[in-house]
């Protein structure tokens, strides 16, 4: 082989690769935006989805409706909706109060199971608190959001505390519940964040209201970033922000097996300190043994959404892969397609707005481009955009800062 047939050839190769990391991005990709009308009748925010195993789709959301003459606070309802058709149909409201905690970094959490049957869990204003202190309620329907359980309170520890940010998990006919448990933390003032360690506790509620398996699986967590926890083959997963002495506050994962807690262990060793809650939690989602999960650093200095894929349910997880490049916010999302890819869903911040991004990225590292759901601002109105897959479709939920209303959206899975 002569010089010049050689470069030819080592230019081909090249090409050759180039086109097929093209394929494979293009294999990626993601359908357009399709909006989907809101079931939201007002000022609404706070939204959650689940996909249950045969496919249902399920949001909830909180409306605010205008205080009765004479009544200084504001009513909340808890509302949800199915989708069926292509479109949501919203059900009764689960519960109307002016003593639901509402809170654009703590909203309620669904569970789906079938087309009828689902959980949800929310926090409730503690009655003697002003403050950051609040119970955690769960109920469930099997009647597609028509009837709710009698709300049963998660936390028994009677504390005037904080316990929130709640995450489930299917469990048999019941769910597995992780949060974050103040009852360690001094009493807070009114108006003001507690202090002393929070800590991260799991229990299983079964459907006649039974708290089983109540422990502490970490003694000390970040104060005010989401949890999340799925189901996996012989247990459950969890991560959550650790922090350590040092204020290291990076993602950690335990898993339940044999009916008991691993050691909590780091995702990633990001070496992300902070002195204060950046309140912004991970993602997790899984198929069979198969798990991802996305995440918010500023180790360095440099915000960066990362994610990771596992293939032995989340006991073992590859070494991150960097989403977005631009500025991101964080506030996260993932899910899992069929074929092994995931979705991970950020805000990323441009001028004082920001942008719902989405990006498909596979367990190899190939990126698809980032797609723009929706332009939100930066600010906490814009609380957590939630993201879910089902079937060939993903769904989206957010809250638009024009009028303050819930807003869906749906795309094609190529």
């Amino acid at each position: 082989m002569n010089r010049r047939t050689g470069e030819l050839l080592v230019l081909g190769i090249a090409a050759l690769m180039v086109c097929t990391s093209a394929a494979g991005a293009d294999r990626l990709s993601l359908g357009a935006i399709d909006s989907l009308a809101s079931p939201a009748t007002g000022r609404s925010g706070e939204p959650s989805l689940a996909a249950a195993v045969d496919g249902t789709v399920w949001l909830s959301w909180i409306e605010q409706s205008v205080p009765a003459s004479g009544h200084k606070a504001p009513v909340f309802s808890l509302m949800t909706a199915r989708l069926s058709g292509g479109r949501w149909v919203a059900a009764p409201r689960v519960i109307k109060s002016d003593t639901l905690f509402v809170n654009w970094a703590d909203p309620p959490v669904l569970a789906a199971m079938s087309r009828e049957v689902a959980w949800i869990a929310y926090p409730w204003k503690h009655p003697t608190s002003a403050g950051y202190a609040y119970d955690l309620r769960t109920s469930f329907t099997t009647t597609g959001g028509a009837v709710w359980t009698k709300p049963v309170i998660v936390n028994h520890d009677g504390k005037i505390a904080q316990h929130g940010f709640v995450s489930l998990a299917p469990s048999g006919e019941g769910v597995e519940l992780v949060w974050l448990d103040g009852r360690k933390t001094l009493k807070p003032k009114p108006g003001r964040e507690p202090e002393g360690d929070m800590t991260v506790r799991a229990a299983r509620l079964d459907a006649g209201g039974t708290l089983t398996r109540e422990v502490e699986i970490d003694g000390r967590a970040c104060d005010c970033c989401n949890t999340a926890v799925v189901a996996v083959p012989g247990g459950m997963l969890v991560a959550y922000r650790d922090r350590d002495k040092k204020e290291i506050r990076d993602i950690a994962v335990t898993r339940l097996q044999d009916g008991a807690w691993t050691p909590p262990t780091p995702l990633h060793r990001d070496g992300w300190k902070v002195n204060g809650c950046p309140v912004n939690g991970p993602a997790l989602d899984c198929r069979r043994t198969d798990v991802a999960a996305a995440w918010f650093t500023m180790s360095g200095n440099q915000p960066q959404v990362l994610a990771a894929f596992s293939h032995d349910g989340g006991e073992h997880f590859g070494e991150p892969i960097a989403i977005s490049t631009g500025d991101p916010l964080g506030r996260v999302d993932v899910a899992l397609a069929g074929d092994g890819s995931a979705l991970v869903s950020w805000l990323e911040a441009i001028g004082q707005d920001a942008l719902l991004q989405v990006q498909r990225v596979s367990p190899g590292g190939a990126l698809a481009e980032p797609v723009t759901v929706a332009r939100v601002t930066a600010s906490r109105g814009s609380g957590f955009p939630r993201m879910v897959l089902s079937a060939d479709r993903a769904y989206f939920a957010w809250v638009d800062p024009k009028d303050s209303r819930l807003r869906t959206a749906s795309a094609r899975i190529p």
